[in-house]
C-alpha cells in the first residue's frame, strides 16, 4: 500500500468527466475516511459531464464539485489501485500497484437515461472494489 495507512485509489478515464467522477463520487461516499479516493483523465474536459451529475443526484451523492484533472505518472505512483475505463494504454504502469481496467459504455454526449445503467454498473464494481480492499 502507499506510505499513508489508507489505501489510495485512482479512478482514470479520457475526459475524467463521467465514468471516472461517478466512481470516485461512490467510493468516497461508501468508504468514508477509509480509502483516498482521487480521478484524473488523459484528456480532461472542461467540466464534469452534466447528466453524470444528475444520475448521481439521483443516488444521493453530490458530484458538483468535481473537476477533470490531467492523468499524471505522480497520480499513478501514489495509487494502490489503478482502475481504467477506457484509456489503459494511456496510463503508465509502476510495480506494486494493482491495476484493473472496467469496459463500461462511454456517457459523453448522452443523457440521464443513457447514463443510468453506466452508473448502477459503477456502483456494483465499486462494492467489489470495496470489498477486496477492506479484505488485504
Amino acid at each position: 500500500m502507499s506510505d499513508t495507512a489508507k489505501p489510495s485509489v485512482l479512478f482514470v478515464c479520457v475526459h475524467n468527466a463521467g465514468r471516472s467522477q461517478m466512481a470516485a463520487g461512490f467510493l468516497a461516499h461508501l468508504a468514508g475516511d477509509r480509502v483516498l479516493v482521487h480521478s484524473a483523465g488523459s484528456l480532461p474536459a472542461d467540466q464534469v459531464n452534466p447528466a453524470a451529475v444528475a444520475a448521481m443526484a439521483e443516488v444521493g451523492i453530490d458530484i458538483t464539485a468535481a473537476a477533470p484533472k490531467v492523468l499524471t505518472a505522480e497520480a499513478v505512483q501514489a495509487s494502490d489501485y489503478v482502475i481504467t475505463m477506457g484509456c489503459g494504454d494511456a496510463c503508465p504502469v509502476f510495480p506494486g500497484r494493482t491495476y484493473l481496467d472496467w469496459q463500461l459504455d462511454d456517457p459523453a454526449g448522452k443523457g440521464v437515461d443513457a447514463v443510468r445503467p453506466v452508473r448502477d454498473e459503477i456502483r456494483r464494481r465499486v462494492d467489489a472494489l470495496l470489498a477486496e480492499i477492506g479484505s488485504r
